[in-house]
């Protein structure tokens, strides 16, 4: 489905990503991790569009996307979410969730696709309330909603549990699962690693923008590199 070939991104001498070369295939869950300023946001922003890569490849279904506009990728079916929330406070429930069906969805579709997206994440009583008045995990559910109603054939997500309660990370994780088995894929950043190892099926692991390993999250947890770059580096910071 994706292909990541010798990825690099540059903001003026900093290498943010290095070579970095990762595959995503249909049904699966990956994981994307490493500590602080790994570069794991950068690779997002870079496969959704929000920035161009210094060098490499981004391959869509074999397709070269790295000229494609964002509009387009979220037409061909990727869809993501933000570290910090990129909702539009000003507006309703309803509209925010809306504009997530506006590239990828026809006219026609739109209202329907709304309403199932904004009923799967119990978003049904809120719906003309103002996203600013909103809690942490609401407004959550309402940037998945804006997601799924483009009716993805990839997610990517950073950092979506984080600030979430208990029962809200258990609704996220089998609104996940639901999508897995219908045939989606997900590329998941996340720090919390009790989550992470329960839901992802393969994890890459990011330390100074370069990837140091690859593998199920048994594998992962037992390489000697992930635990000195990763959970030695960063176990202070409750990653």
């Amino acid at each position: 489905m994706l292909e990541i070939q010798n990825l690099s991104v540059s903001f003026g001498g900093v290498h943010a990503l290095a070579e970095v070369s990762l595959a995503i295939e249909p049904g699966r869950i990956y994981g994307l991790i490493g500590p602080n300023g790994a570069g794991k946001s950068t690779a997002i922003n870079a496969i959704t569009g929000t920035i161009a890569p210094t060098r490499g490849r981004v391959l869509w279904q074999g397709e070269d996307m790295r000229r494609w506009a964002q509009h387009r990728r979220a037409r061909a079916g990727l869809a993501r979410t933000f570290q910090n929330l990129a909702l539009f406070h000003r507006l309703s429930v309803r509209d925010n969730v809306s504009c997530g069906a506006l590239h990828a969805r026809s006219h026609a579709e739109r209202p329907v696709a709304v309403d199932t997206a904004l009923q799967a994440f119990g978003l049904g009583e809120v719906v003309a309330e103002s996203v600013s008045v909103l809690s942490l995990g609401t407004r959550k559910r309402v940037e998945m909603a804006r997601a799924m109603v483009a009716n993805p054939k990839l997610l990517l997500l950073d950092e979506p549990a984080a600030g979430l309660t208990g029962s809200e990370i258990a609704d996220f994780c089998a609104h996940m699962r639901s999508f897995k088995d219908r045939g989606g894929a997900v590329l998941l950043v996340e720090h919390d690693m009790s989550l992470v190892m329960s839901l992802c099926e393969h994890l890459y692991v990011l330390d100074f923008g370069r990837l140091i390993a690859s593998g199920t999250p048994d594998e992962v947890r037992a390489n000697p590199a992930v635990q000195a770059a990763y959970f030695g580096a960063a176990s202070n910071e409750q990653h």
